[in-house]
């Protein structure tokens, strides 16, 4: 019987956003399109929500501000090992700078699925 075909269960939210945490400043590897949207999900909700509260007092624009420090490190990383599931190198993720066509390059390549086999990067990530 071969297990390398057998199903994985799909990465949560949760688990995501927790895994992304976890390798704060990992920049090798790899990451799953799961992964990844999952943690841009996380940050658009809770920017989304700071927005919001931002409107009812001044205050929450300084605590945004303190969030997209905290998570801008974090957001690179992902980007940059979603480059590499896709056997890119993580520099291309400066493609952002090329106004408006490097962005949609850049969304394009992260909703590609992986390589499905090991890389140069590394192995398959879990999911």
């Amino acid at each position: 019987m071969d297990y390398n075909n057998q199903p994985v269960a799909p990465l949560t939210f949760k688990e995501a956003v927790t895994r992304v945490f976890n390798k704060y400043a990992q920049f090798n590897g790899r990451a799953s399109r799961a992964e990844f949207w999952w943690f841009m999900l996380f940050c658009v909700i809770v920017g989304f929500i700071f927005g919001i509260l931002t409107s009812i007092s001044s205050v929450f624009a300084y605590i945004s501000y303190l969030f997209n420090l905290a998570v801008f490190i974090p957001v690179l990383a992902v980007s940059w090992r979603r480059l590499h599931d896709i056997d890119k190198a993580g520099g291309w993720w400066f493609i952002n700078f090329v106004p408006l066509v490097g962005f949609i390059i850049f969304i394009i390549w992260c909703a590609k699925p992986g390589v499905p086999q090991a890389n140069r990067f590394g192995e398959v990530p879990a999911n």
